[in-house]
């Protein structure tokens, strides 16, 4: 019955391969199964056919809660555990759950304790036994289809209030059977990742992925270097992580040659959503022989593009267009680019079977997002190569500078200023000027807070690498920059004090 859900195939009660695992805790196959179809059948009685949301915290009982809300037919509204009181007021305000499902022990916030609220007592699954499986066996199949949602995932909301993205079922299946195209994903692989649960990457790719291909996900609970080393010393073939994971993992490297052992081991390594700077990945090639792949995709779009495993690891690239996935860059005016040189930088655009199908309760929101021969506009901003690479230089609404009369993308000038070895961490941003337009603005985080690199020398530094009109006019100095739970870089959050 688990095949009617758009993640898991049909596993036999008695089936004993690993299904998931966090920390000390897992479930085979056919443990997920009889957990999975007895909380369906109760939240079909509950739900009333309505959406339910999901503590997300990164344990055992949050996976089962969305692969039987999902087997029930039921759409998932994941939650950040992490969101303050007003943002859990309007996701829940504007998604109207019928429920919560949570661990048992979990102590939810006051603004969530409106909420019915069910508790996924794994202890309470019937065992294995035929007569005792009977019952979940039964249970009908629900009665949905591709298009019927699956998940409404709420954006950032770095414009706005969150906007609920609705994916629909076709969604999740295209994007997660064109990866697994992509990576020669199977049911051998054994993926390991610290990712939290409440957005497309920790939770659609990192646990319904390996659920789909009948292979089997190791949750860490909580992202370490050493974490990573032990369970791809122990059998793990793949790691999803975001660029500050990464980035941990190349500065633990020259000291810890049992991770440089567990890299070099590992089939594929992911990154994804955000720019893995160029940095990290020659720290970790020259460590460990091993390319970092990077992909691209939104919560609104899933999964637009990827590095093949049989494909070339270009740092700074996030590959070609996944099978079924549409991609063009526009000029400002909306004309496609016509011809693919690797330096005409413009909007990316997409329309596939893996775009969402709108934001709840918004058609304004959904009609503006879309061009009207249905285009969906991503608002980044990339350049791509003769061959089709595609190559992201950031947002439109934050890291396009327009300075003298040329068009500059903020991600060329990070990677450049993290080559430098006075820097840690860095971020562009353009500010206005009489003269220029916009004038290039870095945000540096010393490597030595006792001792910055000087403006000039970075400057230098840049200009030598990129050309002269890219370099910064400003640099200011920070002690960390600002970062969202998955490590993105809240460049909105940059200011003068």
């Amino acid at each position: 019955m688990l095949s009617a859900v758009p993640a898991v195939p049909e596993p036999a009660p008695a089936d004993r391969r690993p299904a998931l695992r966090f920390g000390a805790r897992a479930l085979s196959y056919g443990e997920l199964a009889v957990a999975a179809r007895s909380l369906a059948g109760r939240l079909r009685e509950a739900a009333d056919g309505g959406r339910v949301a999901v503590w997300a915290t990164p344990v055992l009982e949050t996976a089962v809660a969305v692969v039987a809300a999902l087997e029930a037919g039921l759409p998932v509204v994941p939650l950040n555990p992490r969101s303050g009181r007003a943002e859990l007021g309007h996701i829940l305000a504007d998604s109207a759950p019928e429920l919560i499902l949570a661990a048992p022990g979990d102590e939810l916030p006051e603004a969530v304790r409106g909420l019915r609220r069910l508790d996924v007592d794994l202890d309470d699954a019937p065992d294995e036994s035929p007569d005792e499986t009977a019952g979940a066996r039964a249970v009908p199949a629900a009665d949905v289809g591709p298009e019927d949602p699956a998940f409404v995932v709420y954006t950032s909301g770095t414009t706005g209030p969150p906007k609920g993205a609705v994916l629909p079922r076709r969604a999740v299946t295209t994007t997660l059977d064109a990866l697994a195209e992509a990576w020669q994903w199977t049911g051998d692989d054994v993926l390991v990742h610290g990712l939290p649960l409440f957005h497309v990457h920790g939770l659609i790719l990192g646990v319904l992925g390996p659920l789909r291909r009948g292979g089997s996900v190791r949750h860490l609970g909580r992202f370490s270097p050493e974490g990573v080393a032990r369970e791809l010393n122990a059998g793990a073939t793949m790691l999803f992580g975001v660029p500050t994971m990464y980035h941990r993992l190349a500065e633990a490297l020259p000291g810890d040659p049992g991770l440089a052992k567990a890299l070099t081991g590992a089939r594929l390594l992911v990154s994804g959503s955000a720019a893995l700077p160029v940095h990290d990945h020659e720290r970790i090639a020259a460590a460990t022989g091993r390319r970092v792949l990077e992909r691209y995709g939104m919560t609104e779009t899933l999964m637009n593009t990827a590095v093949r495993a049989d494909g070339e690891a270009r740092p700074g690239t996030v590959g070609l267009p996944l099978p079924g996935v549409e991609l063009r860059l526009v000029e400002e005016d909306g004309t496609p680019i016509a011809a693919y040189d690797g330096e005409s930088v413009g909007e990316i655009q997409v329309r596939g079977p893996n775009l969402f199908t709108g934001y709840l309760h918004r058609p304004d929101a959904t009609a503006g997002a879309f061009t009207a021969d249905g285009w969906f506009r991503t608002g980044d901003m990339a350049v791509r190569e003769p061959d089709g690479y595609v190559r992201i230089v950031g947002r439109r609404a934050t890291d396009l500078i327009k300075s003298g009369g040329y068009k500059i993308g903020a991600g060329e000038i990070e990677n450049a200023l993290l080559e430098h070895p006075g820097v840690g961490e860095a971020a562009v941003t353009g500010e206005p000027d009489e003269d220029l337009g916009e004038r290039v603005v870095a945000w540096v985080v010393p490597a030595d807070p006792a001792s910055p690199p000087a403006a000039e020398e970075l400057s230098a530094h840049v200009a030598e690498r990129l050309a002269p009109h890219k370099r910064p006019r400003v640099v200011r100095y920070l002690t960390a920059l600002p970062r969202n739970d998955m490590g993105k870089l809240l460049k909105r959050e940059l200011r003068v004090p």
